[in-house]
């Protein structure tokens, strides 16, 4: 089985091979630090499990996980992460991911959650389990979730999100994804209009703490 590691420290990543390779049949075919990289590995390398850190530089490993569960829908997507939310949660599933496990559970979790990709099957903790659980039942009983401001933003949106907050200016923006400064500037526009936001400095703050980048 054919693995894909992506974490943005590189101490992380031997330990995560360290943890996988020990298993019989386990092959880490590719490593990336950021999820541009990952997607772009993915696609040259079609692993059947990908692992991503969430918090990365470049893109966030949410958006490389919707990217690359469109590109590979039949790869089993794992994320990791620090922190715990019932919105992570959400976000992690609609991102196409099915298992999730936090770092500091790694050790005892890891090797199981891959395994239970493999099988076609999904890894989430106790208390996430319940929480997605509860939303079902939630849906299936008619209720609608009230829509969070960054439900609305698009796939690009929410990358722009990401550049500005690690202090990108339009014109780099736009270099980076390979637009003109105009749009770029549109998007930027629109952006502060959906959230209601009206500097950078609460841009930031907005994607620390929904975990777009690290505080």
């Amino acid at each position: 089985m054919r693995i894909l590691i992506v974490d943005d420290h590189d101490i992380i990543r031997r330990g995560l091979k360290q943890l996988l390779t020990a298993r019989s049949g386990w092959e880490i075919c590719g490593e990336a630090k950021t999820g541009r990289e990952a997607v772009a590995l993915a696609e040259q390398l079609r692993p059947e499990i990908v692992i991503l850190d969430i918090s990365m530089p470049d893109l966030n490993g949410l958006e490389a996980a919707r990217r690359i569960h469109k590109l590979l829908p039949k790869t089993g997507i794992l994320i990791l992460t620090l922190h715990f939310s019932d919105q992570l949660v959400r976000d992690i599933v609609e991102a196409g991911a099915r298992a999730y496990i936090m770092k500091s559970d790694a050790d005892r979790d890891l090797v199981s959650a891959v395994e239970a990709l493999a099988n076609h099957r999904t890894f989430f903790t106790p208390r996430a389990a319940e929480m997605l659980l509860n939303g079902f039942s939630r849906e299936s009983s008619g209720a609608e979730p009230q829509a969070l401001p960054r439900d609305r933003l698009t796939s690009r949106e929410r990358e722009i999100v990401q550049l500005l907050a690690e202090g990108k200016s339009s014109k780099e923006v736009a270099v980076a994804l390979g637009i003109s400064v105009k749009t770029a500037e549109t998007h930027r526009a629109n952006i502060m209009r959906k959230l209601e936001l009206h500097s950078v400095s609460e841009v930031v703050r907005y994607a620390v703490k929904n975990q777009i980048i690290e505080a």
